[in-house]
């Protein structure tokens, strides 16, 4: 004890004081998402109303909420594809309004935009993507023929059928292998075949440890795949 009164170095072991330093405490993770009375204001509409969440790292959110109630827009303020009118948004430790750019590289988001060149193949899409991300070229074959696409098949996307395209589009989500995935929608224009393999894939993508904010319609389906739920009824979160 110094002239502070404060004690140093050492641990009380049995009355005595030990030279053995006590291990460290272990380091907490922040969360992967939280929103701090977050809300969005498109002219004189609020999309989003003081939302305040808080999600665990590895957990899966469902988001559900009837059309126009808010869903796609919190997607889009969390993939910082919008910054929202007021409050803050943090995505694994880090702020979204200071460092987007590192957010985006955490996150992947599958909207109803597929965000795919129209003009290349379905793997020559994907090799642009695995280049940008530094992957090798194997990674955009084996993530084609995961969603059910194969590799061979050389047409311009423009010529993809509505489900194809979709497939394409959730191909580059898994190829990028996202800490946080937002999933807007993902079971529209998917046949039960390509249902059946999306629940497949978003289960491994919990197993690995990825967190999850799927919203969807499709409520007994988000239930099975989900551990929490939060409901929006117009830009507010509301208990379901």
């Amino acid at each position: 004890m110094d002239a502070t009164g404060e004690w140093h170095a050492g641990c009380l072991r049995f009355g005595k004081i030990s030279d053995t330093p006590s291990p460290p405490a272990p380091v907490e993770l922040s969360p992967a998402l939280q929103l701090h009375e977050v809300s969005k204001r498109y002219g004189a509409r609020w999309a989003l109303v003081r939302v305040s969440l808080t999600v665990r790292r590895g957990a899966a959110v469902l988001l559900t909420g009837h059309n126009g109630s808010g869903k796609t827009t919190l997607l889009r303020v969390l993939a910082t594809a919008v910054r929202p009118s007021a409050g803050r948004v943090e995505i694994l430790g880090l702020d979204a309004a200071l460092e987007p750019e590192q957010v985006r590289a955490q996150v992947g988001l599958l909207s109803h935009a597929n965000y795919v060149y129209e003009d290349l193949s379905g793997l020559e899409n994907l090799l642009v993507l695995a280049r940008l991300l530094g992957q090798p070229a194997s990674g955009a074959s084996e993530a084609l023929e995961r969603l059910g696409l194969s590799r061979q098949d050389d047409r311009p996307v423009r010529t993809y059928s509505a489900g194809m395209r979709r497939r394409l589009a959730l191909a580059r989500l898994f190829l990028k292998q996202p800490a946080v995935a937002l999933l807007d929608e993902p079971f529209v224009e998917l046949d039960p075949t390509g249902v059946s393999e999306l629940e497949a894939r978003i289960r491994e993508l919990r197993a690995a440890g990825t967190t999850l904010v799927l919203a969807t319609h499709h409520i007994e389906q988000g239930l099975q795949l989900c551990t929490d739920r939060l409901h929006l009824e117009q830009g507010r979160s509301i208990a379901a």
